[in-house]
């Protein structure tokens, strides 16, 4: 069983990310014939992009509900994503073209996805009580409050971040045009 981290606890994760959801809807259980290979075809794909990151999956949830699973994706990019579904060498491909042959519109077994781009600190989350799980699994687990008690603070300390760094920048630009040369910022150092 995961350890337990007994604290409120967030998640941080640098940069833009996104989410996927995927799920499988067994809409005729006694069609096993035409959901079990569909429901199977999920752990290649899963093992190849645990073994290779540099195809850009950050981490996954997996979830079982009364009608099929359904599985939390965090990606670093939707480049990523999209380049490994349509990647004629990955596993999905494959799959893909497996599900269309077999089972096409027919309605025995459902699939559906779901994608959400999500910028740079556009996110917030709070994990009481809970193992690393979601997106602490992705990125990294931090405490609650490094951020805000509260999902409001949570989500405007993102707001005052880019905030911050957008003004970081201007204050820059107009140097460089009053001076003519670059000023060294804290991240040139």
């Amino acid at each position: 069983m995961a350890t337990v981290t007994p604290a409120r606890m967030s998640a941080d994760l640098e940069g833009d990310f996104v989410v996927f959801l995927i799920g499988m809807r067994i809409n005729k259980p006694w069609k096993l014939h035409k959901w079990l290979p569909v429901a199977r075809a999920m752990g290649p794909m899963l093992r190849v992009l645990s073994r290779r990151k540099d195809l850009g999956l950050l981490g996954f949830t997996t979830w079982f509900g009364p009608n099929g699973p359904l599985l939390v994706q965090y990606w670093r990019s939707f480049a990523d994503l999209e380049r490994f579904a349509r990647d004629a060498s990955l596993p999905h491909h494959e799959a893909w073209r497996r599900f269309n042959r077999r089972v096409g519109t027919d309605g025995d077994v459902g699939i559906w996805h779901e994608t959400y781009a999500v910028r740079a600190g556009q996110h917030e989350s709070v994990y009481v009580n809970m193992p690393v799980i979601g997106l602490a699994a992705a990125g990294a687990q931090i405490p609650v409050a490094v951020r805000g008690d509260s999902a409001g603070q949570r989500l405007r300390f993102a707001v005052r971040q880019r905030f911050v760094e957008r003004q970081r920048f201007v204050e820059r630009q107009r140097f460089v045009e009053r001076h003519g040369h670059h000023v060294p910022s804290t991240r040139d150092a």
